[in-house]
């Protein structure tokens, strides 16, 4: 491992002996890779950095001890270079895992609602809610790709497209199925119903990545309609976009125009058919899939909302916080923090056994 941080140590040492040359700034595309790769190895080299310190420290210590004057002393500083050193090792080991190679994408998010009818479709609104607001605290932009509404306000189903920085490291253990347990607004008995909305997160996808053919598409236009039926323009702007091999059928309608509805629907397309071959590389790589944390496992229950109770449960990881409204209002770190904990944990794990 020390051998590895030296390397990353030069190699952060040219990047910077780089960007001391004119030239580069002549060069954007360049000077955004010294730069991205500069950002990226920044958290290893300052780890490694204080490793060094604590090493100096321990040695320092242990030459003291020779000296009874300040052999207490030298035994406190000891004790503390050995537990700093130990504490660096775990996080530099972490952060040497072989990182996700769609971590740095953008994201598309769908959900939909699910069992219990109207109460499920207002869940994935409020779910939709929950990670718009999380997208504000991360600084995140947040776009609506296309939205289903029912008659009460709830969601059949809605796309958002959220960029920013490493969206998809952190939403990327959202994709299964959300349990919520609560009183419906039109529950007169005040009975608590249990339903539920299906979320997945699908790495945005860029034209590179995916090619699809003309001949392999039918698209289709037809005029939006609001909840209820009502329409919302009279023009045929609404595009219905299927993927003939794959049976894969995307809709936008939120747009007046057809050309940018027609654009939406082909950036969820690909993503979909992108993520279908990241799927396929994680079914390859995974032995047990239902071990993974980050399996993305569309029907899986990864979590509960009790309401009635205030609890957040995480059944993968056997997680409960007893904030729901913080939650809900997208305070989402405590939860996104201990699934990414779990997943390195896992990695680590895997890599001792030599998977």
């Amino acid at each position: 491992m020390i051998e590895k941080l030296r390397d990353i140590a030069l190699r952060r040492e040219d990047l910077e002996t780089q960007l001391t040359d004119p030239a580069v700034y002549s060069d954007p595309q360049r000077l955004r890779t010294i730069q991205k790769e500069l950002k990226d190895l920044h958290p290893i080299t300052t780890a490694y950095e204080a490793y060094v310190q604590a090493e100096r420290a321990l040695q320092e210590a242990q030459s003291m001890l020779h000296d009874p004057d300040l052999r207490e002393l030298a035994q406190e500083e000891l004790a503390a270079a050995k537990t700093e050193l130990e504490r660096l090792e775990r996080e530099l080991t972490v952060l040497l895992l072989p990182r996700d190679p769609w971590d740095g994408r953008n994201v598309i998010l769908e959900v939909r609602g699910g069992v219990g009818g109207e109460e499920g479709a207002l869940f994935a609104r409020s779910l939709l809610r929950m990670y718009t607001m999380y997208a504000q605290r991360r600084g995140w932009k947040t776009e609506i790709i296309s939205l289903s509404e029912t008659e009460l306000g709830g969601v059949r189903e809605g796309s958002l497209l959220i960029e920013g920085e490493d969206v998809f490291s952190r939403l990327k253990f959202e994709s299964g199925v959300h349990r919520v347990q609560r009183v419906p607004e039109t529950e007169s008995g005040g009975r608590i119903h249990t339903s539920a909305a299906t979320v997945a997160v699908l790495p945005e996808a860029e034209e590179v990545d995916v090619e699809i053919q003309p001949k392999d598409l039918q698209i289709d236009t037809y005029r939006s309609s609001g909840a209820g039926g009502q329409h919302v323009n009279k023009t045929e702007s609404a595009i219905r976009i299927t993927h003939l091999p794959t049976g894969i059928v995307v809709e936008c309608q939120d747009e007046r125009s057809q050309y940018k509805n027609k654009d939406k629907a082909m950036k969820v397309l690909r993503s979909r058919l992108y993520d279908l071959e990241r799927q396929k590389q994680t079914d390859a790589q995974a032995s047990d899939r239902r071990s993974q944390v980050g399996s993305g496992d569309r029907s899986e229950r990864i979590r509960t909302y009790n309401f009635p109770q205030g609890r957040v449960t995480d059944h993968r990881i056997g997680l409960t916080l007893y904030q729901i409204d913080a939650v809900m209002d997208g305070d989402l770190d405590g939860l996104l923090d201990a699934l990414i904990t779990a997943h390195q944990a896992q990695k680590l794990q895997q890599g001792e056994h030599g998977s």
